[in-house]
């Protein structure tokens, strides 16, 4: 049955229309024992006391409190408890009187075994109580009563009766706490009681349906009360499987939040509930653009995305289980510091998103955002150590700003990447600010899928020295073969994915693939170093450097067997950001490459610092270089240049002999193009890699 209570286990506030309720309720409650219990004899006391049905039937009532039938669907709070079934033969066998005690003395058990308050433990017993008292109505007014002295055992023509009793017990039951759930969620009483109602109405006919044989069972003897109980065990435990399976599939193992699959389930309830006749999205447009009406304001549903600043700090400094911590601690903060109700899951690494299925507007969405920044913002003390969180949090509200879950996610993105950027902390959505136009929206959700279809690859392009036409390495290339648009480029797609929490995906996706490779070619004596391209977006995430350095270890290969490129002008917008990830890369072992040479406006000063061991001639220049001079200057001096500092230069877009002449001329070290090989999908680069090995002449003896 669903706890009134579910979300805190704190008193409601005095005075609150929950208070007022909860006092009611144990008022009529305890009426309604005193009622029944007016009538039990002394010789009721003494038949109770010595029938052995009555302390067999007590203790199972308490295990069935204590161990509910949690199934996949429920939690603790709102899973059926088998006492349904001894509470209920023990009224109809003997009477109200012994049901409501035995069901009181189950209640406070538990409640005291699982530390529950003592509003909570006085609203079930008195919410179980006026149950029983209903169904003992019914069965008062159809002629069946049983008392401890005159046991009731009913036969086929009760059965109606019996099954009346119950449904007034279980509509009852459900009703009273529904309310609860009501007026502590802020939703009306239909909407509490539809939630799980065809669950508890399935779940309620079978418990209340075994009562009468138990009655039968027992009244020929206790022992095959123990009997009945062996298919209880058994369903409970194969229940208890089960949510563990479900819990694990829909939870983060580290924080026990929901995760990205169960924040798929809650947001879309959310927006369905709130496209209600009645909901903001049934207003008219002109009602949904204003904050508020004559009607008062009009409810919408919010999406957060939470990101830790400088978490990676923690885990360089103190180590990944302190930050393992700390990650735990975060979802304490974050999951108290919401309204009843909200949701909050964790998508991985320091990334948070918390739904907020009714908010008012977006001055309301902000309030809740500061607050759970100043919760965050709290000091921290681990291993001896004291440091500050903060976060930085995009809001995305339905249907102001996307219709659906996906577009809702990208768009709290995108807002919380602008709120990283400008160091102001909370950022709501903003058309304005997003470079996205509805066309390149709709790819977006074509490329997530096109992720999960593995319509994402990598072609690979090699990288020749100019010197002696050996292989440097070979760079790798994304395409998507779209199943309706063929073969694209990176060009098409990668600019929509950049703003968005998809492109942390895409480069793991391309890293775990380009690590794959290599580990192929590693294994068949193809040793070569395949180069993969970083954007801004990766240069943000603080897993990237895990990422790589897990990747490497399980497949056993060493850290030079990748290359990552990354462009001029990202180090010189981001140096502040870029700086931490390009040093924990440098410090892994990573060989980095500075992609796009010339098109960034470098300083000498901080070309000189970057932990790099190439430089790639952006093929703007290169691609001119036989028909300009001006561009011939360039090139020569970006590779006098870098043979200064020490590095390898490497020249992109060569595409004719001509080109790949004067590069060698120049003293360039090696370049890239159509002209030394176009790029090849996997299997025809390890074909050309092959042959490229047969034709190398034999080492000198």
């Amino acid at each position: 049955m669903k706890d009134p209570n579910n979300t805190r286990n704190t008193a409601p506030r005095r005075g609150s229309p929950l208070w007022i309720y909860f006092v009611a309720v144990v008022v009529l409650g305890v009426a309604a024992a005193g009622a029944a219990f007016t009538g039990l004899g002394g010789d009721d006391l003494d038949a109770l006391a010595r029938n052995p049905v009555f302390w067999l039937l007590g203790c199972f009532i308490v295990f069935g409190e204590l161990r509910p039938i949690i199934t996949p669907g429920s939690t603790e709070n709102n899973g059926a408890t088998t006492s349904t079934t001894f509470s209920f033969a023990a009224l109809l066998y003997a009477g109200l009187p012994i049901a409501a005690a035995l069901q009181a003395a189950a209640v406070i058990t538990c409640g005291i075994f699982r530390g529950r308050t003592p509003h909570r433990i006085a609203f079930n017993t008195a919410q179980y109580t006026l149950s029983l008292a209903a169904a003992q109505l019914v069965l008062v007014l159809a002629g069946d009563q049983g008392t401890p002295t005159a046991l009731w055992v009913p036969d086929g023509r009760d059965l109606p009766a019996i099954a009346l009793a119950g449904a007034v017990y279980f509509a009852c039951n459900d009703t009273l706490v529904a309310a609860a759930v009501a007026l502590h969620e802020r939703v009306s009483l239909l909407k509490a009681l539809r939630w799980d109602l065809a669950y508890q109405v399935l779940v309620h006919l079978a418990l209340l349906g075994l009562a009468p044989m138990m009655v039968v069972a027992m009244d020929r003897s206790a022992l095959f009360i123990p009997l009945i109980v062996l298919p209880f065990i058994a369903v409970y435990l194969n229940a208890s499987v089960s949510v563990r399976r479900e819990h694990q599939a829909l939870h983060d193992g580290l924080t026990g939040l929901p995760n990205r699959k169960l924040l798929i389930v809650r947001t879309e309830e959310a927006i369905a509930e709130t496209r209600r006749p009645g909901g903001v999205a049934g207003l008219g447009p002109a009602r949904r653009r204003g904050r508020r009406t004559a009607d008062g304001p009009h409810p919408r549903a919010g999406l957060f995305l939470l990101d830790l600043d400088r978490f990676k700090e923690v885990n360089d400094t103190l180590g990944h289980p302190t930050g393992d911590r700390l990650l735990q601690l975060v979802a304490h903060r974050l999951t108290h510091s919401v309204r009843p109700g909200d949701l909050v899951a964790r998508l991985g690494g320091d990334e948070f998103a918390v739904l907020l299925p009714t908010v008012r507007d977006e001055a309301a969405a902000r309030e809740v955002a500061a607050r759970l920044r100043a919760a965050l913002s709290e000091p921290v003390r681990l291993d001896g150590m004291s440091f500050d969180l903060e976060a930085s949090v995009g809001i995305a509200l339905f249907p102001d700003h996307a219709p659906d879950f996906e577009l809702l996610l990208q768009r709290a993105d995108v807002a919380m990447y602008n709120a990283k950027q400008a160091r102001t902390g909370v950022e709501v959505y903003e058309p304005g600010r997003d470079r996205n136009s509805p066309a390149r929206l709709s790819m977006l959700g074509d490329l997530r899928r096109a992720l999960d279809r593995g319509e994402l690859e990598l072609f690979y392009q090699p990288k020749i020295s100019l010197h002696d036409d050996q292989l440097v390495g070979m760079e790798a290339l994304l395409r998507w073969r779209h199943p309706d648009q063929g073969l694209l480029e990176p060009g098409a797609f990668l600019s929509v994915a950049e703003q968005t929490y998809l492109m942390r995906s895409i480069t793991h996706h391309v890293v775990d693939a380009a690590l794959t490779q290599a580990a192929a070619w590693w294994r068949d004596d193809l040793t070569v170093q395949v180069a993969v391209n970083a954007s801004g977006r990766d240069l943000l995430d603080t897993g990237l450097t895990e990422t790589i350095e897990e990747g490497l270890l399980s497949r056993g290969l060493p850290a030079a067997a990748l290359q990552l490129e990354i462009t001029e002008r990202i180090l010189m917008n981001e140096p502040a950001y870029a700086s931490d990830t390009v040093g924990a890369l440098a410090e892994l072992g990573i060989p980095l490459s500075l992609d796009d040479f010339g098109t960034g406006y470098s300083s000498l000063v901080r070309l000189k610092r970057l932990p790099v061991e190439e430089i790639k001639i952006d093929s703007s220049f290169v691609g001119r270089l036989t028909a300009s001079a001006d561009d011939a200057v360039i090139v020569r001096s970006i590779v006098d240049l870098v043979r200064t500092l020490g590095l390898r230069s490497v020249a992109e877009g060569v595409e004719d002999p001509q080109t790949a002449r004067m590069l060698r001329e120049m003293g360039c070290d090696a370049a890239q193009g159509w002209h030394f090989g176009r790029p090849m999908d996997a299997a025809t680069a390890t074909d050309w890699l092959r042959r490229r090995v047969e034709r190398a002449p034999e080492p000198a003896a």
